[in-house]
């Protein structure tokens, strides 16, 4: 929407045609009352609040560049009054250079705009009757209590008309429009009054002002203080209140006062604070089941066959295991391995495949069920119709308007910053930077993994001599364990540093794109954001997962990296158990790192200005030099807040079958995320300005395809990571008559008929080992499953039918697994609506009520009207035809 305001613009940048004529502010001292939120009247609430410094004492620019930010800065003020606001100017208490100008919204200009931006406004009670929920006596044990946080009274409601200005549920015109609705509108305005033209362009919104410093800050005031009630009696203090009930630690268990939450930051805030608070809720069920799972394997550990061939000394003692690397490296006995196989049994377990199935189905549940949830708050909180305005265009956006092209709608000139050609080369050099970014990761996790396979060969060659006089430690610091535990914690340390780098790199790229919007601004940094964050956090998980040890050739002929380092090669038992590190490593690492930066920056920054602030004066301060002191959340701090958040989740369903407790510290996080987000919003940030929204936006499709994405990648987990199918081949076919030789299915023997036999005296002079061959054997067992004929055999080394078996059923399994798990979802999605019948219903009476109270009001005045004309035609009639008195 384009709003037609006064022109009062100024030609250039240096003149301004009539001084005489423009409006300033009123100005006013300080009332040493440090609560009110009012003019010095006491009536007249301040909506926003402007700061800038004193033109006059500004020592850093030149004289003239101060005259034409001041210049800008009156004519804009001036702009502001002359469309209805109210200005009133204090000088600061701490800062004499510092002026904060107060606006004021009267009730004029609110419901003028409440109109242009369709604000939905109260009609009457809502007189629907709400079922209570079986539970809800359970859920009233965490909830916040009702005297404290009172619930918001329900209201059926309307686009605000001005013509329709008695239908409306108006009991006090101060109240009418809550603080939230004030201050949206306000700066609704602030956004589009115009300060200056320059070559037939104009300048105008406070934003622009902010970027070119003549604004210092622009904010809505917080309502009192978060630690004391306010001394205003006509304050509610509901930011103390959030702070008690919501925000402070005591209330981890409660459930959130979303409706309040709402009212007092808006939409786009408690869309997100609701989102977080059912993806928790739901980790619940997902965590006790991991946890089930985790326990399950835990118990069963002690039982598991293979496990126990390698610890046993008389079997997994007597396999002499193939050298790992090249001449460095000896041979060394598979009983080094006992404690990671006991530890790969909790993890690879009937249970993890259990989980997997189940975790892609709770997937389906928690996005479907999500979908109704979000119905039901797009009614609550009336977006159910949002209408969206015609988005502003963003200053950087309009100040490079240069170029004139011809809008094919309107057959109207309008101003662009680029040509079509000039757009191309944008985009090619922008999408060019992207991807020599994501290629920039891929060369880091390359990086790791010729460390993986240099640092391998001195684990190997070193690590065994300098534990050899200590038995405990050389069971669980083997060269894989240290070579695994290491490369994990400096894949962290790169991850983290790149993530840094790219965070400013992927805003400079938007920045150079020039989208036209806010709006696709988000949407194409949020789109460079995900793709890099999920080739940075997930590229050494997929390598571990679905690469490691699946190319290495043999002893014989082994795969080179490069041409120099021989391919990493995983345990006897997997790569399982590795991946389970890595995500353990990232996703703690990342939790702890996350919160630790989200607390401390902003209290370290606030504490730093209020004791500055302090040192320089012991006056009393009022309610906007406190909130001036706080830190501002900018454009795109719930952007970040999402973005944690979604690679989470990805960790949570993308690798869960090799970690089932990522939910349970999914969870743990998430419920200390909740509180510390409030925690920063109520206490350490400016208050936002309330926005609109009607869902989570562009993440809704990103979670989606994480769902879709994450039963492959566990179906192929378990299929090519984990050893469950090789043991189900060999339980029900390889362990009993023709190829086995007991009488019963067992796994029994498993150990020794899946770790392929390498004759010595085959190496090549490039791998032989200079280490000296123990006992009288000629052969060793090759470390992986690799299922080779043994030496003397007419196909010596190459794959035996086992192989061709565990392939042909690892194939199968994945095609089933995802075939039925997909089938479920799509039954899922099928039988559960997005928008319950509850909410369908309130939804049908809203529109009813709307149509009966202001289109019949309508019709009432029509008829009184005509009933009036109506009647003076009679009477005219009657007078025509009456008789003439003689």
């Amino acid at each position: 929407l384009v709003l037609e305001l006064n022109q009062v613009i100024i030609p250039t940048y240096g003149t301004v045609p009539e001084q005489q004529n423009l409006h300033t502010p009123e100005w006013v001292d300080f009332d040493d009352k440090p609560d009110s939120l009012f003019f010095k009247d006491g009536q007249r609430r301040i909506d926003f609040v402007l700061v800038y410094e004193d033109e006059s004492k500004k020592m850093t620019h030149k004289r003239s560049d101060r005259k034409k930010q001041k210049r800008k800065r009156q004519v804009y003020e001036s702009n502001l009054i002359k469309n209805g606001l109210q200005l009133e100017a204090t000088r600061s208490v701490l800062d004499e250079k510092l002026i904060f100008v107060k606006v004021h919204a009267p009730w004029e200009v609110l419901c003028t705009y409440a109109e242009v931006m369709h604000i939905k406004l109260p009609l009457q009670h809502n007189d629907l009757k709400t079922r209570g929920s079986s539970f809800s006596w359970f859920s009233r044990l965490f909830r916040v209590d009702e005297n404290i946080i009172k619930p918001e009274q329900e209201f059926f409601t309307a686009p605000f008309q001005k013509e329709h200005l008695s239908s409306f549920y108006i009991q006090d015109k101060d109240t009418f429009f809550n603080p939230a609705t004030r201050s949206r509108i306000v700066h609704f305005i602030l956004s589009r009054v115009e300060y200056a033209t320059k070559n037939n362009v104009k300048r105008f919104g406070i934003n622009k002002l902010l970027d070119t410093g003549i604004y210092k800050a622009a904010f809505p005031l917080h309502d009192s203080s978060f630690r004391h009630l306010s001394t205003d009696p006509n304050c509610p203090s509901e930011r103390y209140l959030l702070y008690r009930e919501w925000a402070h630690p005591k209330n981890i268990f409660k459930l959130q006062p979303l409706d309040f939450i709402r009212k007092y930051y808006g939409e786009k805030i408690g869309i997100y604070f609701a989102w977080l608070g059912f993806y928790t809720n739901m980790l619940t069920v997902a965590a006790v089941v991991g946890v089930g799972c985790f326990l399950y394997g835990c118990l069963t550990k002690d039982n598991c066959t293979w496990s126990q061939e390698v610890c046993d000394p008389n079997i997994g003692g007597n396999i002499i295991m193939c050298p790992q690397c090249d001449k460095a490296c000896t041979y060394w006995n598979l009983t080094i391995t006992c404690e990671s196989s006991k530890k790969l049994c909790i993890f690879d377990s009937f249970g993890t495949l259990v989980f997997a199935v189940f975790m892609g189905i709770w997937v389906t549940f928690f996005l479907e069920f999500w979908k109704r949830r979000q119905a039901e708050l797009e009614y609550e909180w009336d977006t159910v119709e949002y209408l969206e305005q015609e988005e502003q265009v963003r200053p950087e956006y309009e100040a490079r308007c240069t170029h004139t092209v011809m809008n094919e709608i309107t057959q109207q000139e309008e101003h662009v910053p680029y040509t079509a050609w000039g757009k191309c080369i944008r985009m090619t050099f922008c999408t060019s930077a992207i991807f020599f970014w994501i290629l920039l990761i891929i060369a880091s996790v390359v990086g790791i993994i010729v460390y993986r396979l240099s640092v391998f060969l001195v684990f190997s060659a070193t690590l065994s001599q300098h534990t050899s006089g200590t038995e405990a430690i050389r069971k669980y610091l083997t060269p894989q364990t240290a070579t695994s535990v290491t490369a994990s914690l400096i894949s962290f340390v790169v991850i983290m540093i790149l993530n840094i780098i790219y965070e400013k790199v992927a805003i400079l790229i938007t920045d150079f794109e020039l989208p036209r919007t806010q709006t696709d601004y988000e949407n194409s940094l949020t789109t460079k954001m995900f793709l890099f964050q999920f080739v940075n956090y997930y590229s050494s998980c997929f390598y571990i997962a679905f690469f490691k040890g699946k190319f290495v050739g043999h002893p014989g002929s082994p795969v080179y990296w490069l041409g120099k380092y021989r391919n990493e090669e995983c345990d006897p038992g997997g790569c399982l158990l590795e991946l389970t590190t890595q995500l353990a490593i990232i996703v703690g690492g990342k939790a702890i790192w996350n919160n630790i930066q989200e607390v401390l920056l902003p209290l370290v920054k606030n504490l730093i200005g209020r004791y500055s602030a302090a040192a320089r004066s012991e006056k009393v301060v009022p309610r906007w030099e406190h909130d001036y002191q706080l830190q501002p959340i900018g454009e795109l701090g719930l952007f970040y807040e999402y973005l944690e958040m979604v690679i989470q989740f990805g960790f949570v369903t993308l690798f869960v079958a090799s970690f089932p407790l990522a939910p349970l510290l999914a969870l743990i996080n998430n419920m200390l995320e909740i509180r510390l987000d409030a925690w920063k919003l109520t206490t350490q940030f400016r208050r936002m300005v309330p926005q609109k929204a009607q869902d989570i936006g562009a993440w809704q499709p990103i979670l989606q395809g994480i769902a879709i994405l994450a039963v492959v990648t566990n179906a192929m987990i378990i299929a090519f990571t984990s050893d469950m199918i090789p043991r189900l081949v060999y339980y029900w076919s390889f362990s009993v008559p023709p190829y086995g030789s007991h009488s019963s299915h067992t796994m029994k023997g498993y150990i020794n008929s899946t770790l392929s036999v390498f004759n010595i005296s085959d190496f090549k002079n490039a791998s032989k080992p200079f280490s000296p061959w123990f006992g009288n054997q000629t052969t060793c067992r090759q470390v992986y499953r690799d299922l080779r004929y043994p030496p003397g055999h007419q196909q010596q080394y190459e794959h035996n039918i086992y192989y061709w078996h565990v392939i042909a059923a690892k194939l199968a399994f994945i095609i089933v697994v995802e075939h039925v798990i997909y089938f479920v979802k799509f039954v899922i999605s099928y039988v559960i609506p997005d928008v319950s019948q509850k909410t369908k219903s309130k939804v049908k009476r809203e529109k009813y009520l709307t149509q009966k109270l202001l289109h019949e009001n309508d019709l009432k005045g029509v008829k009184k009207t005509m009933g009036k004309i109506s009647n003076e035609i009679v009477k005219g009639t009657d007078s025509t035809f009456q008789p003439k008195d003689e």
